[in-house]
């Protein structure tokens, strides 16, 4: 091959990354430094979720303490309101029996919110006032010797309806139905009705076309077509 076309080439190969991401479009945005004016003493641990309702509130989900142990041992979330300004109003759940690894929040069409537990593997629905109105999913109980965290046996352990294992995030469509990914261990996405119960669950782990590997976000369209993030098979 000659040396001109070799040189050709490697530009060709060397300049097309340059120019996708020169294509790529900023997005605009304001920094606003020391928005969040947490009380004396508080802090934030790692931040999986943050979310906004109708009214400007934010949300926050805080592992608090996990940076020092497994979430089956010492640790615990921490689910946070701010107002539009960052005043720190109020912490909703505190004490819950579902908090262990925060995971994902999110706020619904009515402004309830919905905080996903990895830790715990459960779902909880509050409402505005913060209190609970739908629980999904079921912790193992903390006096059994057995308990222990879950194992990731190939292929895994059959998934079982209204359980999960390490959930990840929560979607709704225009009917209220309620979809969860149930993500780092079941590999799969599940479906309740507006009023909470079970219909039915899809997905299992693998690499072929409707498989998962780790089903790890969930958001509905205007025309109610589903999207799940599937972080270890790189794809939506």
């Amino acid at each position: 091959m000659k040396l001109k076309t070799c040189m050709f080439l490697f530009c060709a190969l060397f300049a097309s990354p340059m120019v996708a991401q020169q294509n790529v479009p900023e997005i605009a945005f304001d920094s606003v430094p020391n928005f969040f004016k947490l009380p004396p003493g508080m802090n934030f641990g790692e931040v999986p979720g943050v979310a906004v309702n109708s009214k400007g509130h934010v949300f926050v989900f805080t592992r608090s303490n996990s940076a020092n142990g497994p979430a089956y041992a010492p640790a615990a979330a921490q689910l946070f309101e701010f107002g539009p300004d960052g005043t720190y109003l109020r912490e909703i759940g505190k004490g819950l029996y579902a908090w262990s690894e925060a995971h994902s929040v999110r706020i619904d069409k009515d402004d309830n919110i919905w905080a996903i537990d990895k830790g715990s593997d459960m779902v909880i629905k509050f409402n505005q006032a913060g209190r609970v109105v739908m629980v999904f999913g079921r912790r193992a109980e903390g006096a059994d010797e057995e308990s222990k965290p879950w194992g990731h046996p190939n292929p895994p352990l059959p998934a079982a309806d209204g359980l999960f294992r390490q959930p990840t995030d929560v979607a709704w469509d225009s009917d209220g139905n309620i979809y969860i990914t149930d993500g780092y261990v079941n590999s799969r996405v599940a479906k309740y009705d507006k009023n909470g119960d079970w219909v039915k669950s899809w997905g299992e782990k693998g690499t072929e076309p409707g498989q998962f590997r780790l089903p790890h976000a969930i958001v509905v369209d205007h025309n109610n077509n589903l999207y799940v993030g599937d972080r270890s098979n790189r794809r939506i």
